[in-house]
């Protein structure tokens, strides 16, 4: 399937040179080793994959002992592996690095001499038994991959050209039209069910079966609970417990993490390292409050007060919906055509985090819960700063409303309170775009173009 990181990886090859190696991360099961060979593939005259999850002790021992010696090094690398490399035209492979740490290390001297181009593939990769007495390579460039997008999952589904009509109408602040609104609403439940998770989207697009994807998401649930129980050393019950809570956080209205869920009287420092290691694991995208809507929302950010999303929201509505094991068929259907009796509110909200943070936005919101000023008591699900920064009007506020009717008064109050900062208040709703007294309202399809 057709993703963007390709375009990415071409723009890294053609900007490096050889100058630098590539660590792609994400969570497990997001495509980075499948798109990264795809692109040894097309891209070089030859390539040669160390999965670390596979290699031996004899693998291993090369880069414990060869270091000083890179000539020797190639040569049995190449010999193991059947491979010949040629000089500035053959790339070298790392995939699950993190279970490896010392390849990691030794990328600086790979890199120092030239020959080849290396990209390194891994999950959890800032966890600290994973950074544990290495010394981290400065000649690496970062990429995180995320899910599929809902542009890529428009392309899976065999449909090209449609998010080119969106950014028409969007850019002309012009509605679709009540078909068209009706058919990208459609395809946007679906992507909403599916997610973005590669093999849930292929098993989808060849089989139209909510049971078989449902399957897929679930075994890469029961896969994160074992990263967790593997990993997350020290701290595992309490990544366990965030994660079985999420569902039922996201349930409530302000969807702030309520840490005395999981146990009375529970401080923010107790479970911190576990709210980042999923956060770290891109298992959660995590919200924070930022308390002053300007410039540097990070550096007003609140640590203590955050939403936590997950990453993917196909897998939330699995986490969710399971009291059987498995969401139900009908389930799914109610789902799909917008007839669930349950507040869509924590489902539609997580499948707009997911998208900003696939747009490389960092997320953040704004709440105020003053108990005596009520011009200043409000929450505004999130905020984003526009790309081109002046001297007032930089910051969106962004409301997320999951049904037909609804009430705008946070909104209303932030932007009569801080009128200098505003720049576009946004609604995305489900219904099509219009723009009315100084609000631009968005249909959710929509929500990558911000």
């Amino acid at each position: 399937m057709r993703r963007k990181m390709y375009d990415r990886l071409l723009e890294w090859k053609k900007n490096s040179n050889g100058s630098s190696a590539l660590l792609l991360q994400g969570a497990r099961r997001v495509g980075k080793s499948y798109i990264v060979e795809e692109f040894a593939k097309k891209e070089y005259k030859s390539y040669l994959l160390i999965d670390f999850n596979r290699a031996d002790q004899q693998v291993r021992d090369i880069f414990l002992h060869d270091l000083n010696d890179l000539d020797t090094l190639f040569l049995k690398l190449t010999t193991l592996f059947g491979i010949t490399l040629y000089d500035r035209q053959s790339l070298i492979i790392f995939d699950e690095v993190q279970l490896f740490p010392r390849a990691r290390s030794a990328i600086k001297y790979l890199v120092a001499d030239g020959r080849y181009d290396y990209i390194e593939t891994g999950s959890l990769i800032s966890i600290r038994e994973n950074v544990r007495d290495i010394l981290i390579p400065s000649e690496e460039d970062h990429i995180n991959m995320y899910p599929m997008d809902f542009e890529e999952f428009l392309w899976a589904m065999g449909n090209e050209t449609i998010m080119d009509l969106f950014q028409t109408c969007f850019e002309r602040k012009k509605p679709l039209g009540q078909a068209l609104h009706r058919k990208a609403m459609d395809l946007f439940r679906q992507y909403l069910i599916v997610g973005g998770m590669p093999q849930a989207v292929e098993t989808y697009v060849s089989s139209r079966d909510f049971s078989k994807v449902d399957r897929i998401k679930r075994r890469i649930l029961a896969l994160y609970r074992d990263d967790i129980r593997k990993h997350a050393q020290g701290y595992e019950l309490k990544v366990s417990s965030i994660f079985d809570e999420l569902p039922s956080q996201l349930k409530n209205q302000n969807r702030h993490f309520k840490l005395s869920s999981l146990k009375a009287g529970a401080r923010f420092d107790e479970y911190k390292d576990a709210l980042f290691w999923l956060s770290d694991a891109m298992i959660v995208n995590n919200c924070y409050n930022s308390t002053e809507p300007s410039l540097g929302l990070n550096l007003n950010r609140d640590r203590t007060l955050l939403k936590c999303y997950m990453g993917d929201t196909g897998l939330l509505i699995s986490h969710a919906f399971d009291e059987n094991g498995i969401v139900r068929e009908e389930i799914y259907k109610k789902l799909l055509l917008d007839k669930l009796e349950v507040n869509m509110g924590m489902v539609i909200e997580n499948a707009v985090a997911q998208m900003l943070t696939a747009s490389g936005r960092k997320l953040y919101f704004y709440a105020n819960s003053s108990r005596t000023d009520t011009a200043s008591r409000m929450e505004i699900d999130f905020l984003i700063a526009k790309n081109k920064v002046s001297s007032r009007h930089n910051i969106s506020p962004i409301e997320v409303k999951s049904g037909k009717n609804y009430t705008l008064a946070s909104l209303k109050k932030f932007i009569a309170k801080y009128a200098e900062q505003t720049h576009i208040p946004y609604v995305l709703h489900t219904n099509d775009l219009k723009e009315e007294n100084g609000i631009l309202y968005l249909p959710l399809y929509m929500t990558p173009l911000l």
